[in-house]
């Protein structure tokens, strides 16, 4: 029962939320029916890894320009970062459910 809990706390419920988010984001990284495949890794990515992003790049102390873009540059490397990170989640929920620790 602990392994059942286990597996869907660190894979089930990342794939679901990663799926809805590819699902929703589909109009913005298909284009004339082809994959964007790097938009697509930063807009399902983006909810795992935005938050490791403002934690470095804080906009302070800029005017309205310089804000819209450091905003912007969080948003696309924390989508990177953040399918790097779910990639690593995944991966290591599933040994954990094989191993069966938390």
């Amino acid at each position: 029962m602990r392994r059942i809990g286990i597996f869907l706390r660190s894979v089930a419920l990342p794939v679901c939320v990663a799926l809805l988010l590819a699902i929703l984001f589909r109009p913005i990284y298909l284009s004339e029916g082809q994959p964007n495949y790097l938009l697509a890794w930063i807009c399902i990515g983006f909810p795992f890894g935005i938050r490791r992003m403002f934690l470095w790049l804080v906009p302070h102390r800029f005017d309205l320009a310089g804000t819209v873009g450091v905003v912007v540059l969080n948003v696309i490397v924390g989508g990177i970062i953040g399918g790097f990170a779910l990639v690593l989640q995944l991966i290591s929920g599933v040994v954990n459910t094989i191993k069966g620790t938390a």
